[in-house]
């Protein structure tokens, strides 16, 4: 079970290191959600969203081989994921892009699942 764990967050982990390309500039984050972003400010604010996911990712990667850390990174990915999809649900109207961000945050929410149902079975065992 302890290699369930690791491999849930390593795919969680993945999820939330993709839009960190975007801190590149606003042709990556074009790329990524289909939308301008010609506006400064927005172009700002997004390269810094990149940055967190950056951050965020790197900490479920770090937890996947660090027990101490797993409960506090399952928070995290579990408020990641389910706020943003949550948000997708309950604006509506999403381009392809932000589609396939929806999907990629589903397959989240699963593994974050597994992961947590394959802990607690560790936890059992003990």
């Amino acid at each position: 079970m302890k290699h369930v764990v690791t491999v849930m967050f390593v795919i969680v982990a993945v999820i939330h290191l993709l839009p960190l390309s975007g801190v590149l500039g606003s042709e990556r984050l074009a790329s990524l959600y289909g939308l301008a972003f010609d506006e400064p400010n927005l172009e700002i604010l997004m390269r810094h969203r990149a940055v967190l996911f950056g951050l965020l990712g790197a900490f479920l990667l770090v937890a996947a081989f660090r027990p101490a850390f797993q409960v506090l990174a399952f928070v995290a990915g579990f408020v990641s994921v389910v706020t943003f999809l949550w948000l997708a649900w309950s604006v509506g109207g999403a381009n392809a892009q932000i589609a396939r961000v929806v999907t990629a945050d589903a397959v989240a929410l699963a593994c974050l699942l597994v992961g947590v149902g394959a802990r607690a079975l560790e936890g059992r065992r003990r």
